[in-house]
């Protein structure tokens, strides 16, 4: 499992309670709320992509995310940004 570090300033702090009951707990919400549309988004371009050319999709959303980065149907963001920044698109 990955885990990421988020560092808020005093003022972001008392600002994130006054907007939350857990702020541990709204981040993480907010994190795992955006990988879910993601992965809902990445699945909707693998069965696209998949039935176009009669492959097996693969069981599981884990799995059909992990199968769309290997089949190049997706990439990561920051590889697209990198590429455009560098004039290849």
């Amino acid at each position: 499992m990955v885990q990421y570090i988020v560092s808020l300033t005093s003022a972001e702090d008392k600002a994130m309670k006054y907007a939350a009951v857990s702020v541990q707990g709204w981040i993480d919400n907010a994190a795992h709320n955006r990988a879910r549309v993601a992965a809902d988004e990445i699945t909707s371009r693998l069965i696209a992509y998949c039935n176009e050319n009669s492959i097996q999709i693969a069981t599981g959303s884990d799995a059909q995310v992990e199968q769309a980065y290997e089949l190049g149907v997706v990439e990561t963001l920051a590889s697209v940004a990198s590429r455009q920044n560098a004039g290849l698109e």
